[in-house]
């Protein structure tokens, strides 16, 4: 713990924890309290949907273009032309990202549904160890829908991507204009 004092000796702040809060004072004899930095923010942090249907080839890996935010705290999603999210500038941590992926297999049988997270354009090493993707079998077809949410260290111009593939028996697959949307933000003291 560090303890700060004023020019008269009275102490001010001790810096505690690891949430990153700060017991202040005013010195002269006011009790003191806890305070949040601003800098012990969840930011950046975002929220991005479909804004209308998109077709997914059977059986390929194609990104999932999510282009209408809902927020974007810190600037790093690009929801006009890249449809990912960029650690901005001095903001390299720990994330925390969620996907969901609402698929139809446009009245043909949905065989396979599969939904994963990319980093800087591949599939992370420790995709199969930590669980960041869903591949789901589904004899039954129709609609089916999974959530992906996994933790990455990343660090600033990283970028994170939503992947998605269908097998079905016949015809083009695609993602609902509901149901899909991609977030994420960085955790406080990690």
């Amino acid at each position: 713990n560090i303890i700060s004092y004023d020019a008269s000796g009275n102490p001010v702040a001790v810096a505690t924890g690891n949430d990153g809060q700060v017991l202040t004072s005013t010195g002269a004899g006011s009790p003191p309290a806890f305070e949040t930095p601003a800098s012990a923010t969840n930011t950046p942090a975002f929220e991005a949907y479909l804004s209308g249907d998109q077709n997914i080839g059977d059986g390929n890996l194609t990104k999932i273009t999510f282009q209408t935010e809902v927020y974007d705290d810190g600037g790093g999603y690009d929801n006009s032309s890249n449809y990912r999210f960029t650690v901005p500038s001095g903001k390299a941590g720990k994330y925390r990202f969620d996907t969901q992926l609402y698929f139809i297999a446009n009245s043909n049988t949905l065989d396979l549904f599969y939904g994963t997270f990319y980093i800087n354009g591949g599939t992370p090493n420790i995709v199969n160890r930590t669980g960041n993707s869903v591949n789901m079998w589904n004899n039954e077809g129709g609609e089916q829908c999974l959530k992906v949410t996994s933790t990455f260290n990343l660090s600033e111009g990283d970028y994170v991507e939503v992947y998605g593939k269908l097998n079905v028996n016949s015809g083009t697959p695609r993602l609902y204009s509901y149901g899909n949307w991609f977030s994420g933000f960085k955790l406080i003291g990690a």
